[in-house]
């Protein structure tokens, strides 16, 4: 399974840390290093649908459920069908 949120379609960067010293003297450089989204695997219950539906989402995810109701959200992300 991708490690992509399912709500926000978060996915992983490529991040490179360089250090002001590495900059300015183009020694030792530290190379790039992926970074994947926080996330959760979730079972999250709708009730327009009396169903329990498992997803794995980023918690920035959590919270746009948490604000707009699990239903309409999903909806949205294309997940459930009206």
């Amino acid at each position: 399974m991708a490690k992509i949120c399912v709500i926000t379609k978060k996915g992983s960067i490529v991040g490179g840390g360089y250090s002001n010293r590495t900059r300015a003297t183009k020694f030792n450089p530290t190379g790039k290093k992926r970074k994947f989204p926080n996330l959760q695997k979730k079972r999250v219950f709708v009730p327009e649908l009396n169903k329990t539906i498992t997803i794995e989402v980023s918690t920035r995810g959590l919270r746009t459920i948490k604000k707009n109701g699990v239903y309409a959200t999903l909806l949205k992300a294309g997940l459930v069908k009206t």
